[in-house]
């Protein structure tokens, strides 16, 4: 399965994609910067990025709520 959930603009040629995939069979959640080459048409995946097995999902869940968190008391959001 590949499934883009989302994606969002890190610059003027990058985005970061949050995808659903598959990686040596097992199901995880690919964050990952895809970019623009110069003679592309289309972006391709970088090797920045990481996948996580989707049973940890409520462990990332928790650290993005800590780093909200963080973020809101350091006046950064």
């Amino acid at each position: 399965m590949e499934k883009d959930v989302v994606v969002f603009a890190k610059n003027k040629y990058q985005d970061v994609k949050v995808r659903l995939s598959e990686y040596q069979g097992n199901d995880v959640i690919d964050i990952r910067i895809w970019t623009q080459p110069p003679q592309g048409d289309q972006k391709v995946p970088t090797g920045k990025g990481v996948n996580i097995n989707v049973r940890l999902f409520p462990e990332l869940k928790k650290a993005i709520e800590k780093l909200e968190q963080d973020l809101k008391e350091n006046n950064l959001i």
